[in-house]
């Protein structure tokens, strides 16, 4: 089993339903409205566990109602809660606004994550005895750049998801084995718009990228390798919250188990694919059985029109 430390956040996210998104100044009748346990680095932690992975999630969460929901969801999906730390004040929050196509627009309020900016005691040795080490920016820059100078001492795989996109220190990149940006956090990083040309530039600064692409797939590139591209299976999007966590996860986990590149991100597209179909963050995310039952049905390979369940060409 790939042993899996996230270091990261854990929010509630308030989420409503809308026909179409506000624009500035407008007021629209939503639908529906949800709480559901989110976070960057929650969700990828609740991604790799139900996929597989032994999970140990590193983070804060405060001292309220919250706080006990989002302990709970962890824990209920296999997640090792003990170095999710208990701080006073409220728990992170994200206002996210999903529209009937299942695009979303989010504001996070950091809440407890703002109060991580290191590791405690024992973070060092979760960390030293996982396989990986996920990381996101949804905590203090300081805190992500300790765990990853842990990882990089211990000789542990390092995976950053440069979200919410901002500008990394060359320590960070350096710790960095595999970046796993969205199209938009890759331009937001390299000021290049297409994904080619943002990969080659990233390669500059880390071993191993993986551009994800929406709905048209993902793009990884590596040093000395020609550039692959994964299309995605096509289906239809309910709610895409989430859908780029649980390919990190799923490809967490994918690589860990030893899958060549190739199969480990046509099964972290399967898995993202499942959770696009379904409402919420965590809430989407697939199990093992669900994902290598997709994947053995023919959704791995787009060209072959497989759809994944409820999908729809």
């Amino acid at each position: 089993m790939t042993a899996i430390a996230v270091l990261g956040s854990t929010n509630m996210d308030l989420v409503a339903y809308v026909p179409k998104a506000p624009r500035a100044g407008e007021t629209v009748t939503g639908r529906e409205f949800r709480t559901v346990p989110g976070g960057k680095g929650a969700n990828q932690a609740v991604a790799a566990a139900r996929l597989g992975g032994e999970v140990v999630m590193i983070g804060a969460v405060g001292a309220d109602e919250f706080g006990v929901r989002l302990r709970s969801a962890l824990a209920a999906s296999g997640v090792e809660t003990a170095a999710l730390r208990t701080v006073e004040g409220a728990s992170g929050t994200a206002h996210i606004t999903v529209d009937d196509e299942g695009a979303n627009s989010i504001v996070v309020i950091p809440g407890a994550n703002g109060r991580v900016t290191g590791l405690e005691p024992g973070d060092d040795s979760r960390i030293g005895a996982a396989d990986c080490l996920l990381l996101q920016l949804e905590l203090p820059l300081e805190a992500v750049l300790a765990g990853a100078r842990a990882a990089r001492a211990h000789g542990v795989r390092t995976v950053l998801t440069p979200a919410p996109a901002q500008p990394l220190p060359p320590e960070l990149l350096a710790a960095t084995d595999l970046l796993v940006p969205n199209e938009h956090e890759a331009a937001a990083l390299t000021g290049l718009t297409d994904p080619h040309r943002a990969a080659e530039a990233l390669l500059r600064e880390v071993p191993e990228v993986v551009i994800t692409l929406g709905a048209a797939g993902s793009l990884y590139a590596a040093r000395g390798r020609e550039p692959l591209e994964v299309p995605a299976p096509r289906v239809r999007a309910v709610d895409t919250t989430a859908a780029g966590d649980t390919f990190v996860g799923a490809l967490a986990v994918g690589l860990g188990e030893g899958r060549a590149v190739p199969e480990a991100l046509r099964w972290a597209s399967v898995a993202a694919a499942l959770s696009v179909q379904r409402p919420g963050a965590q809430s989407s995310m697939p199990t093992r059985a669900e994902t290598d039952a997709a994947a053995l049905a023919g959704v791995a390979d787009p060209e072959s029109g497989g759809l994944a369940p409820g999908g729809s060409a």
